[in-house]
């Protein structure tokens, strides 16, 4: 039995086994378990894991950071311990109506979280697309200065044509995928989704004028495609039980196109336009009239914004940055952050005498610099408390030196860190290489400073 699958089984056995799990999914570095009962958990147990970083609540739900990579493969092996037929649960056994059960609690009990869950699942799908476009246009930056590649750029045109094809291709289809995504969360047609979301991008729009005014594609960038499939999904559902099954299949497409069309191009794309416009502005003018004290507010509050999971509401705001002005000034601010994490995680490494804290430290710090800082957070500061405040005080610094630098990405979401760097617009990734430097500092003096106490398990 490799670790992976023995951990798999530690976990399954610290939860109360396959009775008592109602969902069980994950995300980039978190298993996620909900349950029948929260008295079955051994928790104790289940922290002092080999392999275990951290362990957070979230609702009904408990999620345990076990890294970048293993969260996929724990899940996978859990599934076929829970499932080794390889057989698929029916939609009415008892798992799956505690499982509705479960949502519908969430759903009610804490409606702003289920919100923010929704828009997370929208746009979390796409971040590794986000990741390779970022990199790609990151290498072709590089590429095309003479100072790190010569003349490759003049040698090599079509090299370069074909890697920033590569590169933007995500944002071509941005809208497309939301729709997609979107339709799928809200409970509609995913096909449904995207033709929606084509119709607000269509560049036959510019054709046509509309109470005076020339229609512009693709207005309101992902807001409105998210207020219009929110629209389109709930008309197809009521349509659903409102038509004869006869004719359900044939007229329920049609109705909704028409109808959330024509509301989408007269009403909600003009909305969604306003809001995107508003939100696009708005950050911009802030982060360049605010300056230090703005910068170091929306780093130094990054983290507890992420332990509240409050942070997916900033997701379509990284979106409507970089349709609207090609570059990101938000994202670099908010890595600062994470980086403050390392620096207090090394600052704690070397004063503590605890073996275990060590090795997990050990374990989390080179993928805390790669940008992923939940094992840092939950498995080294925020238990340790202190070192918490000592890591948003640093990415404040940082937070601060950023925003005053005017330093901006040329990718939405989904790298941070060192990593970024590869993103950031000409003419500042040496300010951005300073600023986190500068952090890693600032992290590491803060915590020294504040201390903490070392546990002794």
């Amino acid at each position: 039995m490799d670790k992976t699958q023995r951990l798999a089984s530690q976990i399954l056995q610290g939860v109360g086994g396959e009775r008592n799990i109602s969902k069980l999914e994950n995300c980039m570095t978190r298993v996620r378990v909900e349950v029948h009962d929260d008295n079955r958990l051994d928790l104790t147990s289940l922290k002092t894991l080999e392999g275990i970083k951290g362990y957070l609540k979230q609702g009904d739900q408990h999620q345990f950071i076990v890294g970048p990579g293993a969260a996929a493969k724990v899940v996978d092996a859990m599934r076929l311990l829970l499932n080794p037929a390889g057989t698929v649960s029916s939609p009415g056994d008892e798992s799956e109506i505690a499982r509705n059960k479960a949502s519908a609690k969430t759903k009610y009990s804490a409606p702003m979280s289920g919100a923010l869950r929704k828009l997370a699942d929208v746009f979390i799908p796409l971040i590794p697309a986000f990741i390779a476009s970022g990199l790609i246009m990151g290498i072709i930056n590089l590429l095309k200065r003479p100072d790190i590649a010569g003349s490759i750029a003049l040698d090599y045109p079509n090299v370069l044509g074909l890697l920033a094809i590569f590169g933007g291709a995500v944002f071509a289809i941005m809208n497309i995928l939301v729709g997609v995504n979107a339709a799928r969360v809200f409970g509609g047609s995913q096909a449904m989704g995207g033709v929606m979301a084509g119709i607000l991008s269509s560049p036959a729009l510019a054709q046509i004028t509309l109470f005076g005014e020339a229609l512009q594609p693709g207005r309101g960038g992902v807001i409105a495609v998210l207020l219009v499939v929110a629209l389109m999904c709930w008309l197809e559902k009521r349509l659903r039980q409102w038509l004869p099954e006869s004719v359900e299949l044939i007229l329920n497409p049609l109705i909704t196109t028409l109808i959330t069309a024509t509301l989408a191009i007269v009403i909600l794309q003009p909305i969604g336009g306003y809001i995107s416009d508003g939100i696009a502005h708005g950050v911009n003018i802030a982060i360049d009239k605010g300056g230090l004290l703005v910068g170091g507010v929306l780093a130094g509050t990054f983290l507890p914004l992420v332990l509240s999971g409050l942070h997916q509401g900033l997701v379509p705001i990284h979106v409507e940055l970089i349709q609207a002005h090609g570059s990101n000034p938000l994202l670099p601010i908010l890595a600062m952050a994470g980086v403050g994490q390392v620096g207090a995680a090394i600052a704690v490494y070397i004063k503590t005498r605890n073996p275990r804290l060590k090795k997990v430290i050990k374990g989390a710090l080179p993928v805390g610099i790669l940008g992923i800082g939940e094992p840092l957070i939950f498995g080294v500061t925020l238990p340790l408390g202190r070192p918490f405040i000592g890591a948003c005080l640093g990415g404040a610094v940082g937070g601060a030196l950023i925003c005053y630098w005017k330093v901006a990405t040329v990718i939405t979401f989904g790298i941070s860190g060192l990593p970024l760097a590869l993103t950031i617009i000409s003419g500042k990734v040496m300010l951005y290489l300073t600023g986190l430097v500068i952090t890693v500092l600032a992290g590491f003096i803060f915590t020294w400073l504040m201390g903490f106490n070392d546990p002794e398990e």
